[in-house]
Parts: C-alpha cells; structure tokens; sequence
C-alpha cells in the first residue's frame, strides 16, 4: 500500500471510529459497505480497508449473508476492558517517557491544551478526538510494538464505553488526569508518568 493510500484508509478509519465512538453508529446495528463509505465521505478501497481494521478491533462484526453489524456492547465489557488497560498502560506510560522523541512530547503538550479546550467548551465528541490523538502519540514513541498492538482496541472500546455513560463532569476530571500524564511524559519521568496513568485507567474504570 503506498503512503498516500495508507492515508485515505487511516482517515477513513478515524471517520467510523469516531461514529461508532460516539454511538451515531449504534451499538448491535447492521449497516452495508455502502452506508459506511457515504458516511466516511472516502472511497471503496479505503473503507474497506478501514472495515477490516474495525472488524480486528471488535468493534465491527461481519454477518454472512446479513451484512455488517456494529458489535453490541456487553454487560461486562467495561470491566473486562478497564482491567485488561490498568496492566498494559501504565508500562507504554512509562515506556514513553523514557524514549519518546522531542517531537512527540510538544505533540502531547498540544494535545493536552486540545483536552483543556474541549473541557471549557464541555465539548465532549472534541475530547474524544483529542484522546485519539493522545493515544495515536503514545503508539508511535513506545518502542514496543506487541504492547500497543495489545492496547489499541481496548482504547477504542474504552472510548466508546465511556462516552455512553459520560458528562461533563466525568470529563472534566478525565481532562485533569491527561494532563498529568502528559507532563510526566515531558518530563521525562517514567514512574510519575506510570502513576498518572494508573490514576486516569482508575477513574476511568466502573
């Protein structure tokens, strides 16, 4: 796949990620491949592709002969999810304040003012798209690839969760926890940037 190609896939992917974040594409609904390129606004083979990445992450299930359906979400999923996170994350958190490069710390530093933004707007689909962000960052400076392999569909499934039951309040303080995070990343401190983390998976968490 050629960089511009891999591209239109990922932007494509970012597209129906954040409608089935942000529950426009409801849970345990079928749509076809058509329905998801008009709301992609990309083309077949980009969302094709971004459907087999969503199909990976459990967030899209392929029905023979019915068609595709947005996975519903589980009584326990939320547990399950958050439990599998507070083992994984705090060591890419601290994984990434050892080795990120300058470049990826002043991109969290400007993610974290897009977090404070969207706090002071209570702009809760904005805050999501930042923790996208956030999360694309920490992927890229962690140097080890199998642990963000592990981490990247519990993310989106803990997106999806958490805007289900959220307000501003819950965002707010998610917002807080973040930034904590991101300064012990710029900081370079990977215990402190471990127990941010740790402390933003437990207020996440049910």
């Amino acid at each position: 796949m050629t960089e511009t190609a891999a591209s239109q896939a990922h932007l494509a992917y970012l597209a129906l990620e954040g409608l089935i974040v942000t529950l426009k594409l409801k849970p345990g609904s079928m749509v076809t491949e058509r329905q998801l390129i008009d709301l992609a606004e990309h083309g077949r083979t980009p969302v094709r592709e971004a459907i087999q990445k969503l199909e990976w992450q459990g967030l899209i299930a392929v029905r023979p002969r019915a068609g595709l359906q947005i996975t519903p979400i589980q009584a326990q999923d939320h547990i399950q999810v958050m439990a599998a996170r507070r083992q994984l994350e705090p060591l890419a958190a601290d994984l990434v304040a050892r080795h990120a490069s300058e470049e990826h710390r002043e991109r969290l530093v400007e993610c974290a003012q897009s977090m404070t933004a969207c706090s002071i707007r209570s702009d809760l689909e904005g805050f999501l798209a930042a923790d996208k962000v956030f999360d694309e960052i920490l992927e890229e400076a962690c140097p080890n690839r199998f642990l963000t392999g592990a981490l990247a569909p519990l993310q989106t499934h803990a997106r999806r969760l958490w805007f289900a039951r959220a307000d501003n309040r819950h965002m707010d303080r998610s917002v807080d926890l973040h930034v904590k995070v991101i300064r012990s990343i710029r900081n370079a401190d990977g215990q402190a940037a471990s127990e941010a983390m740790t402390d933003l998976i437990d207020c996440l968490s049910p």
